[in-house]
């Protein structure tokens, strides 16, 4: 908790609270659900709180802004974002069934009222958002155009409407046709734990 406090000091006593329920809320339901990595447990806040968060860093959502989380997993990066921006509304799915049974206690033991997990595959999902989120679900050409038609036209943030995604190690070769339009931010640049050191953030405005 105390990596979370030192990014972002400015959090009220309610974010606070639950972000320090995460863990053994995480920790309960993985002992019934293995959604996270039995050694990724043990380092929840930098390993997928934190790395989560790196979103934040690049972006503030301002409030009633929609925001897609594609394969979520566990809740990941939906759920701390959630935390983070309690004014914008997070749409959190996964084609697999625990996972989002998880995610929906996870919800509930936290209390967050702007956080919908839904069973889905991204292929069946119509609505329209100002920004999907994700971690790495697949290549970055295939997860464009999955998700392309879920962005909207509307801009209400800073940053045009888009992708962000947060991907490591060596993807050169899968932006090749993407280099001249996405930024690419190091995490490592606003995190010091080596954890992030080759952790990007990836930004795609989308214009339909």
């Amino acid at each position: 908790m105390q990596r979370i406090l030192k990014y972002f000091p400015n959090l009220t006593q309610e974010q606070i609270v639950c972000f320090e329920k995460m863990a053994p809320v995480y920790r309960e339901w993985n002992e019934k659900i293995n959604v996270i990595s039995r050694k990724d447990i043990d380092s929840l806040y930098e390993k997928h709180i934190l790395h989560a968060l790196a979103i934040a860093k690049v972006i503030t959502f301002r409030p009633g802004s929609r925001i897609l989380d594609v394969g979520t997993g566990g809740g990941f990066p939906g759920i701390p974002l959630a935390v983070l921006f309690p004014e914008s509304y997070f749409v959190l799915i996964d084609s697999i069934g625990k996972k989002i049974k998880v995610v929906q206690a996870v919800v509930e033991e936290l209390g967050l009222k702007n956080v919908t997990p839904i069973k889905t595959r991204v292929e069946d999902m119509k609505e329209e958002f100002d920004f999907v989120v994700s971690r790495a679900v697949t290549a970055f050409p295939a997860f464009v155009g999955f998700v392309k038609k879920n962005i909207s036209r509307l801009p209400k943030n800073a940053l045009p409407n888009g992708i962000i995604y947060l991907k490591g190690g060596d993807f050169q070769e899968e932006m090749k046709s993407f280099k001249s339009r996405t930024e690419i931010t190091e995490i490592s640049h606003f995190f010091s734990e080596p954890y992030f050191e080759t952790k990007k953030v990836i930004y795609l405005p989308i214009n339909r």
